[in-house]
């Protein structure tokens, strides 16, 4: 530390606050990719909820102290012979870090989205318009069967009605599910 001694006053400051920020970073990075993850376990006195939904983000956490801190600290010193006007480089320094906090959060959301249950329901096809594959006999005379995308994948099913008979090619709307299985469509 006699090397930081030496140095101007906002830099040393710069370097007192990476060298902790960047091990208390690196410690966090092992710990969340073995799986570990114990660092999300301690709990901060307050939340902010930043859009009011089911979001698992907490503005005021330890980990988003340490985004903050180490995007700060980092910039400060790799912009501290570039910028020579000290409160200019502490603001870029302090956008720097809140950047860091947000650049965190998309990556949080992005990883959420993996974990989305997307698998198939079927009753995830109520109200919504599929394409005739198979001609559908009417009044439930027999099964047809439609091409219906949900969640953004296609689907083929079978599929009857209650009205006349449906040719291939048209475009209906699933009413109602039977038997957990069958599809009841009509025309659009």
């Amino acid at each position: 530390m006699e090397l930081l001694n030496n140095l101007p006053y906002l830099l040393t400051s710069f370097w007192y606050i990476a060298i902790p920020t960047t091990l208390i970073f690196i410690i966090q990075a092992i710990i969340t990719f073995t799986g570990l993850d114990l660092i999300d376990n301690i709990e901060s006195d307050f939340d902010a909820d930043l859009n009011s939904g089911s979001s698992d983000f907490q503005l005021f956490s330890l980990r988003n102290l340490i985004n903050f801190l180490l995007g700060f600290s980092w910039t400060g010193i790799s912009f501290y012979k570039t910028i020579n006007n000290q409160p200019l480089l502490i603001i870029l320094s302090l956008i720097m870090g809140v950047l860091f906090v947000l650049l965190f959060f998309f990556i949080i959301k992005q990883v959420q989205k993996l974990a989305e249950d997307n698998s198939f329901k079927i009753t995830n096809t109520l109200h919504k318009t599929a394409e005739v594959y198979l001609t559908i006999p009417e009044n439930k005379k027999g099964k047809g069967k439609i091409m219906i995308s949900v969640n953004g994948a296609f689907h083929e099913l079978e599929a009857m009605t209650e009205n006349n008979q449906i040719t291939s090619g048209s475009v209906v709307k699933v009413i109602k599910i039977e038997n957990n299985n069958i599809l009841i469509v009509e025309t659009i």
